[in-house]
């Protein structure tokens, strides 16, 4: 073979797509539908037939975040996803939101159990295998103010910074198995901030100890999503966790029709606390973590 031809075949190779560079790896291109770039109309319309499911895309897309996908159907959208550095689907088609799934660097496929899956099937013939795959975890809502009486909770400020991003660390390093001060420690730091400033971050700290937080990680004018609900570990099962959360959620709808959040379902005692102020089960949610 000449200079020439070889130097042509190494080309063409370079140029095609990942999933035809190896023809013993399955092709991407089966499983694409149109996919197109929805409207705000679109996503919000989409998101107000299940305000709790579908939550936290209808924050994104409220806070203009530009990175959605959508299949449509014949009334509005059949399915949305969300792509960043986590990838959150929703609705009927998931499969086709396979390539900008694959072709990115993908932290974790989150989102309902259903859509999750449907993605997932697809998805894990042509990506690495996870390290974590966690379906079947329960979402609880509530909608009606728990009783109890009022704590020191409050919105926290920077001046609690110091205090509350080892907290913040320990909860995702607890809920998720990886630090987040040793993989991405500013960047970490930059969304406790953001969390802060936003109005999305609470405590109720006494002499030094925090002995309620938690955080929104989304908020529509239909739901508060809660994330890193966390009692430090020297004051676990003295009655905490309840009152702080009892008190958030009261706090929270005053203004805002339900309180939302999802568990894994391995953690008993969080779900005895959920139970235990109220919130009922009304889905599930599946977690693949990479």
């Amino acid at each position: 073979m000449s200079r020439e031809a070889a130097s042509a075949i190494a080309s063409e190779r370079r140029s095609r797509p990942c999933d035809e560079q190896d023809p013993t790896r399955p092709s991407l291109r089966r499983f694409l539908a149109v996919l197109i770039d929805p409207t705000l109309d679109q996503m919000l319309a989409y998101c107000a037939a299940d305000p709790i499911e579908r939550v936290f895309l209808e924050d994104a897309a409220r806070r203009g975040y530009p990175r959605f996908r959508a299949v449509e159907g014949a009334d509005g959208l059949s399915a949305l996803c969300y792509f960043g550095a986590n990838v959150v689907p929703s609705g009927r088609g998931c499969e086709s939101f396979v390539e900008g799934t694959a072709n990115r660097g993908t932290r974790m496929i989150i989102g309902n159990e259903a859509a999750v899956t449907e993605l997932w099937d697809a998805a894990q013939q042509v990506m690495p295998r996870p390290r974590e795959d966690r379906p079947g975890q329960p979402v609880y809502v509530i909608e009606e103010p728990p009783p109890g009486d009022s704590t020191g909770l409050r919105p926290a400020t920077l001046d609690d910074l110091d205090i509350l991003l080892p907290a913040c660390a320990a909860t995702h390093r607890e809920e998720l198995g990886v630090d987040p001060l040793k993989r991405d420690p500013q960047g970490f730091r930059r969304r406790t901030v953001a969390q802060i400033e936003e109005g999305r971050s609470w405590l109720w700290c006494e002499n030094g100890t925090i002995l309620f937080k938690a955080e929104a990680s989304a908020w529509t004018p239909s739901a508060v999503q809660l994330q890193q609900v966390w009692v430090d570990e020297s004051v676990r099962r003295e009655g905490y966790g309840k009152r702080g959360l009892s008190d958030l959620c009261r706090l929270l709808l005053e203004s805002t029709p339900a309180v939302c959040l999802f568990v894994r379902p391995e953690n008993e005692a969080a779900i005895r606390l959920y139970q235990a102020i109220g919130m009922r089960k009304v889905g599930s949610y599946r977690s693949v973590l990479f």
